[in-house]
């Protein structure tokens, strides 16, 4: 198939995208990477009458860090910012979560806030927006806004995003609490590179003693947005991590989630793989912050 017919138009500023969108009368699309936009015109599946290009705005590039956050702008491509080593010092678990986006050709292309903007359910970067308290911000003739990540997903390709807003880029605070943090990040797939079927993630924080003081444990591709999983959370905090909390706070996802059933997998086989891979990444987060005292 072909895209339907289109106009084209290429921004030089973010001034100039919000009067393009306003233009469209909510029938424009930015474009960035394409990764995800070009497949859905291909397909049908999204007409839009007027294709905005941000390439060349370099305003909507780089990478921020200072201590209390990581800054992504939004046309930052995949690749940049996985391999931005300053970068996976300050947030290790977002570099683990890059380095599972696609294969290195999506990644050279694809774009930060171009998968938080598609928030497709099985993105990994969504994902990690989710577990990391990611803040959005978004921008139109009428100002601008902050969106926390978790009022963001609305479900599958949607999102808080008006027609008339341009994502601009996303703030990922860093942790400022004292102890010694570890991170891991996972995901089950028909291959590698393809979307994940259900993807994983978690965040520890352990005092001297070895006790539990922060976690979050994130689900991503079994439903039709991100889950952070509040009461496993909760159950590993005041702990000290041992199997039986691990398994304890693993058991808790038979009630907090409710999976989909599609053509790559039933809701049964994403809840139990689920369990699976949030007892292996909350392992792994573990023991890279007990490891951390060395």
């Amino acid at each position: 198939m072909k895209a339907a017919e289109f106009d084209y138009a290429r921004a030089a500023s973010v001034e100039e995208v919000c009067r393009l969108l306003d233009s469209a009368n909510g029938d424009g699309k930015i474009i960035a990477g394409g990764q995800t936009l070009v497949p859905l015109m291909v397909m049908r599946l999204t007409r839009p009458s007027l294709l905005i290009d941000v390439n060349h705005i370099e305003t909507l590039k780089g990478i921020m860090i200072d201590s209390d956050a990581v800054v992504i702008r939004a046309c930052t491509r995949q690749y940049d910012a996985l391999n931005d080593v300053a970068l996976a010092k300050a947030l290790p678990l977002l570099a683990k979560g890059l380095a599972m986006v696609g294969h290195p050709q999506t990644r050279n292309r694809g774009t930060v806030g171009g998968s938080l903007a598609n928030s497709d359910p099985a993105a990994e970067i969504c994902l990690l927006a989710r577990v990391l308290d990611a803040e959005i911000t978004a921008v139109s003739s009428q100002g601008s806004r902050v969106i926390a990540d978790k009022n963001f997903a609305l479900g599958a390709m949607t999102t808080a995003l008006s027609s008339e807003e341009c994502l601009t880029e996303v703030r990922f605070p860093i942790w400022q609490i004292a102890g010694r943090i570890g991170t891991a990040f996972d995901e089950m797939s028909i291959r590698r590179s393809d979307f994940a079927l259900v993807s994983a993630a978690c965040q520890v924080a352990l005092d001297q003693s070895g006790v539990c003081r922060r976690a979050v444990v994130g689900i991503g591709g079994a439903e039709p947005s991100p889950l952070r999983v509040d009461a496993m959370e909760q159950r590993l905090v005041g702990t000290k991590l041992e199997a039986t909390d691990l398994a304890a706070a693993a058991d808790l996802l038979r009630d907090a989630i409710d999976p989909i059933t599609d053509n790559h997998a039933s809701a049964d086989y994403r809840r139990r793989v689920a369990r699976e891979l949030s007892l292996r990444v909350m392992t792994v987060a573990r023991d890279e912050a007990l490891a951390a005292r060395n």
